[in-house]
């Protein structure tokens, strides 16, 4: 067939057709994969709703990473020597901590201007179910929550502010990944147009093409830096020292928050024209306190345990006395 010029000519288009039909074909089956493994994420955001009143798995998960945080800290106090009856003012304080602040990090870091600017929006502060919840902030209020706590409770079952935020942030880490969980239910909170093929489609918010789903990208970088932090815990906790966990916490958890931003869509107006979010300017100051933790922990060398002080025999007493002079 390519013996002659004129068959050599017809022989390589007759080879040109094939290779174009094998690309669009090759195209053609990947474009169909994409379409089948793609998302279309319409889950409702309630469970049940009864009147004015509903559950929703937000709600739920919330909840849930706190339950889970609490019986975590049963694990380190039953290890480390505190008393257990600590567990619920401490989970009584993280709750109310987390709900204040990240209420506030939300009026105050991303929509002042609504909350500040009247006296409906600032009433709405207070309504923290009409949405509007700020890890940031959360996370100050936790700071400033766990201060409290160390210094009311600390000096009587010897531990430090720094010993409190090293356990709490593994428990955090999982509570984080229950919390990204909820904003996969509410739809909120996604990335921008992807042609990866785990895309979502959010119809609730009437998107009709292929999202990062965001929340799950952080949910997953949470849960493997909460599996990191409690096998270190389990297996190197006599080699390590304080401020260790609280560390690699801030530089896990915003270093992968402020990497992810870059393929979030805004979530307020003024963040379209930032080179850098909100979220991300918010995180980067925390990764820098996660690096001041980890020098704190290399210079000081203080054990990352509980170390309880050896309580003096007393002397003993002699109740009978001597007969003679």
């Amino acid at each position: 067939i390519l013996s002659t010029p004129h068959s050599l000519k017809y022989g390589l288009q007759y080879l040109h057709v094939v290779k174009g039909n094998y690309y669009i074909c090759k195209r053609k089956i990947f474009e169909i994969m994409i379409d089948l493994l793609t998302v279309n994420w319409s889950v409702d955001p309630e469970i049940i709703a009864i009147g004015p009143l509903s559950l929703r798995w937000y709600s739920i998960l919330f909840i849930s990473g706190f339950i889970l945080g609490w019986f975590i800290f049963r694990g380190f106090f039953r290890r480390e020597g505190v008393p257990e009856k600590l567990l619920d003012p401490l989970l009584y304080t993280l709750l109310i901590g987390t709900i204040v602040g990240a209420r506030l990090g939300h009026c105050l870091f991303y929509q002042p201007d609504y909350y500040l600017g009247s006296w409906d929006g600032f009433v709405e502060i207070f309504m923290p179910w009409k949405g509007g919840l700020a890890s940031h902030g959360g996370t100050i209020a936790l700071f400033i929550a766990m201060w409290w706590f160390a210094r009311h409770y600390g000096s009587r079952y010897d531990f430090d502010f720094v010993w409190i935020l090293d356990h709490l942030a593994i428990a955090v880490c999982f509570a984080a990944t229950f919390i990204r969980l909820g904003n996969l239910f509410n739809s909120e909170i996604y990335g921008d147009v992807t042609s990866l093929p785990w895309g979502f489609i959010f119809e609730l918010r009437g998107e009709t093409e292929p999202k990062h789903p965001t929340q799950l990208y952080e949910a997953l970088s949470y849960f493997l830096l909460g599996v990191f932090q409690i096998l270190m815990y389990k297996y190197r906790l006599d080699k390590l020292y304080r401020g260790f966990f609280i560390g690699t916490f801030f530089i896990g958890c915003f270093g992968s928050r402020f990497l992810i931003e870059f393929i979030k869509e805004p979530q307020v107006g003024f963040e379209q024209d930032m080179v850098l979010n909100m979220g991300q300017w918010l995180s980067i100051p925390f990764v820098l306190l996660g690096i001041g933790f980890l020098v704190y922990s290399h210079v000081k060398k203080q054990p990352a345990a509980i170390v309880h002080p050896e309580r003096k025999k007393a002397a003993p007493t002699s109740y009978a006395k001597s007969l003679s002079k």
